[in-house]
């Protein structure tokens, strides 16, 4: 990336001053930082707003103080833990994040207390996200606007307090570490966000590709074999009790979802979208999409996957890419290395993958459709994620526009 220009200072004297410095926010690079601490802080107040005037929603804030209690309590089978919506399904970090929660809220009780917190953690991942988008290389600042507008992303913050919030701040710091070269810092974070919830696994296969591109296999391996450490030390006063109940339950892959929570697919029936084959139909989808990724896009610069392992193998300890990782090429991998439904609830991803067509590392991975439609597109996403319960036409939007 090349070293910013000096910010000129703008004398504003009259009304076309004032738009004069209205279009340097938005089109100037040298005033990214600006409009951005603008867009965090006008957000800032957006969100007390919202808290003091949307009603909070009470979906699983008792049932995770309820199974933190009985944690406190010395329980260590995860099979006896449950709550009012049913047992402990996520790793050993979810209950230590959630045991300082209940602390500094009186068990649960003091749940405003609990939307300040959260109201917090939502402008720290907005700052994260400025910061991830400063790094990828040719993102037009009035991009940042988009970022405070996602009704769903308040609400899962500030209005639903759901775990999701603090495994999507951890893997933006990752990403951010990995992005500025500081690979162990950055697989220290991304533990910390597995040790959450075990969806962000979903990030791994990009994480590996940035790693054995920028330092080869046996730095590869060290950070994987670090990554296992953190799962370890995490669920370990689990793993000593109960083992194969914490395994099962916190990393549980063949758990059923249920139909009524469904976003994406309520245009197929019930009988449909709870069979073993629309399971495995879906996962083989993602594998592929990752195969895809892995083939023809991720190291197509380098001369395509098989060359770059075969560079790999050979010299275990240089890099085997012929280009340097950059930044913009650690932010798009790890975006686009998740399936879209995961994107979608963490909003900060999206105008970059779906709006933004700039040259950031990855040829076609953004649209290239005008900017008013990418737009129009964003907003059907947003849509579709705020339709509760959701419905066929909400779903089959958002699976269209998941398809463009």
């Amino acid at each position: 990336m090349s070293s910013p220009q000096p910010l000129r200072l703008v004398s504003i004297r009259s009304p076309q001053d004032v738009f004069s410095y209205i279009r340097l926010l938005l089109t100037d690079a040298r005033y990214f930082t600006t409009l951005a601490t603008l867009v965090i802080l006008g957000d800032a107040f957006l969100t007390q707003l919202i808290i003091r005037f949307v009603s909070y929603t009470e979906i699983d804030w008792e049932t995770y103080m309820y199974q933190v209690e009985l944690y406190i309590k010395g329980e260590r089978d995860y099979a006896a833990i449950e709550g009012p919506t049913g047992p402990l399904v996520y790793p050993a970090g979810h209950v230590y994040v959630h045991h300082l929660l209940y602390t500094l809220t009186q068990g649960g009780l003091r749940v405003a207390l609990a939307q300040q917190i959260y109201g917090l953690l939502y402008i720290v991942s907005l700052a994260l996200t400025c910061l991830l988008y400063s790094q990828a290389g040719g993102i037009p600042n009035w991009i940042l606007l988009l970022l405070p507008l996602s009704k769903r992303l308040h609400s899962i913050f500030a209005l639903r307090l759901f775990n999701d919030c603090w495994a999507l701040v951890a893997v933006q710091a990752a990403t951010l570490a990995y992005s500025l070269e500081w690979d162990i810092v950055g697989t220290l974070f991304y533990g910390s966000a597995l040790s959450i919830k075990m969806s962000v696994l979903l990030y791994l296969p990009g994480i590996l590709v940035v790693l054995f591109k920028r330092k080869g296999l046996l730095s590869t391996l060290g950070n994987t074999l670090l990554l296992l450490s953190t799962q370890v030390a995490a669920g370990a006063p689990f793993l000593l009790s109960q083992p194969w109940s914490y395994l099962h339950y916190s990393y549980e892959f063949s758990r059923q979802f249920l139909y009524k929570w469904t976003v994406n697919w309520r245009f197929v029936s019930e009988e449909t979208f709870l069979s073993s084959n629309w399971a495995r139909g879906l996962l083989l989808g993602h594998l592929g999409t990752l195969v895809g990724f892995g083939l023809f896009k991720w190291c197509r610069k380098d001369g395509g996957t098989f060359a770059v392992l075969k560079r790999g193998l050979k010299l275990p300890t240089a890099s085997p890419s012929s280009v340097p990782v950059t930044a913009d090429y650690v932010v798009t991998v790890l975006w686009t290395g998740k399936p879209r439904r995961n994107i979608i609830r963490s909003f900060s991803a999206l105008p970059i993958l779906f709006v933004v067509c700039s040259p950031i590392a990855i040829p076609c991975v953004a649209t290239k459709y005008p900017v008013p439609v990418k737009i129009v597109l964003l907003l059907v996403v947003e849509y579709a994620w705020n339709v509760f319960p959701s419905t066929p036409i909400s779903s089959g939007l958002l699976c269209c526009r998941m398809l463009c």
